[in-house]
């Protein structure tokens, strides 16, 4: 019966059929075929899957984000950025990674980031003399600091699952999220050379600080939401809440630019969105029962209790697996099926739930730009207009720059536990 699933599963995804529909149809036919779970499990977990506090952060921050592109507030921060650092040979290169950094500090959507930031950023160095490729690479890949740099969602979510701290886990996401941006920072260094990037006039002195102050609004917001989930003050659902408010205040009373008769086209643009993340991850929890039936996570326990190289290997091999499982599958749906399968042997080896969530997430956020269900690669390449093939070219650089500070997070795992266990010691 087992192999039966696997090769259900296998048809559904290779014949194009939404992976949401393909669990929820190997859960259904798995738990048909079990006399000793009624069917009617299958539509509870699915339900129950959802019943969450916490995961009403999803949809509160697809909102915030379409909230900032709705309301030119991205658009404020990409005029900010493009006149810091425009005047630099690769200038715009390096203003859609630095933009991509600051907007992740407030929409927790790398989907989102790519859209609202790809829109305007893609264009514009098309026109400046870059190559398309580059254009779509720089955006899609930067715009994986999104599931990364807190808040995000994917964090958000795997807390859930894993039953940790929300706040230690931004938290140990914000030095590898920097380091992420920093190194394909630096692989447009290399290349500004090697292919000889065009570079914008300097805008003077006066002008930037103009710019700066116009975007202090959206600047300021990473610094609330995280500040005020490290202190308490709010959780992190709570904290989606703020940024929608703040961001619909900041777009009808300060910039002037949200009209109250687009809200119901943006809430319904948020619903269709936030669908597609949610009915996935209520199919995969009805599949995890499935798996749990079949003690799934005990014999992958018992494979890495047994295999010689300890804590190192394990990690190696939950990098490459969930690298292979973000190529077809979304994070959200990837997480609820596996986090509970690999989070015993983590345990079992002194990992902590922390560290493994940090690398998950950045795994599978890298994920988002490796074909062929790359979104932020897809939604990037429909801008430009570009093939699948094309926009991975352009993103590969800065994909094996990412794949570095991966392997960084690897080698040195109880590094990235300064920060969250000095500001949360009760958790350590």
């Amino acid at each position: 019966m087992e192999i039966m699933l696997v090769i259900i599963f296998i048809t559904l995804v290779a014949i194009g059929v939404p992976i949401c529909y393909a669990l929820g149809t190997v859960s259904f036919v798995g738990i048909y075929n079990l006399s000793l779970i009624p069917d009617a499990v299958v539509f509870t977990k699915m339900f129950n899957g959802l019943d969450s506090f916490t995961l009403l952060a999803v949809p509160l921050f697809i909102l915030a984000a379409n909230l900032m592109n709705e309301g030119a507030i991205t658009e404020k921060l990409i005029s900010c950025c493009t006149a810091g650092v425009g005047h630099f040979r690769g200038g715009l290169a390096y203003a859609n990674i630095l933009v991509s950094m600051i907007f992740a500090g407030i929409s927790g959507s790398s989907q989102a980031d790519t859209a609202g930031v790809g829109k305007v950023f893609i264009p514009s160095m098309e026109k400046e003399g870059y190559d398309k490729g580059t254009a779509v690479g720089v955006t899609a890949a930067s715009s994986t600091l999104g599931s990364i740099i807190p808040p995000s969602i994917t964090m958000v979510v795997y807390a859930g699952i894993a039953n940790v701290s929300t706040g230690a886990l931004f938290m140990s996401g914000l030095v590898p999220g920097i380091l992420l941006g920093l190194g394909m920072m630096g692989v447009v260094r290399y290349y500004s050379k090697k292919k000889n990037f065009p570079k914008g006039e300097k805008v003077p002195t006066k002008e930037v600080i103009k710019q700066t102050l116009v975007s202090l609004p959206a600047l300021m917001t990473p610094i609330i939401l995280i500040g005020g989930i490290v202190s308490g003050v709010f959780t992190p659902t709570e904290a989606s809440a703020f940024a929608c408010i703040y961001a619909l205040l900041v777009g009808i009373f300060f910039y002037r630019t949200i009209k109250v008769k687009n809200l119901p086209r943006i809430l319904v643009e948020t619903m269709k969105m936030s669908s597609l993340s949610l009915f996935a991850l209520s199919t995969a929890c009805a599949l995890g029962e499935l798996l749990a039936y079949y003690q799934l996570n005990t014999a992958v326990q018992q494979f890495f209790t047994n295999m010689a190289g300890g804590s190192l290997v394990f990690l190696l091999v939950v990098v490459a697996f969930f690298m292979f499982i973000g190529t077809f599958m979304d994070a959200v749906p990837a997480m609820i099926l596996f986090v509970p399968i690999v989070m015993p042997s983590a345990l079992a080896l002194g990992i902590s739930p922390v560290i493994l969530g940090l690398i998950v997430v950045v795994t599978l956020a890298l994920g988002l730009v490796t074909p062929p269900y790359g979104l932020c690669l897809l939604i990037a390449s429909s801008i430009s207009g570009i093939t699948i093939e094309e926009s991975f070219k352009g993103a590969l650089p800065y994909f094996l720059s990412s794949m570095c500070v991966l392997l960084l997070l690897v080698l040195f795992p109880n590094l990235w536990l300064l920060i969250p266990s000095t500001l949360f010691p009760g958790l350590f």
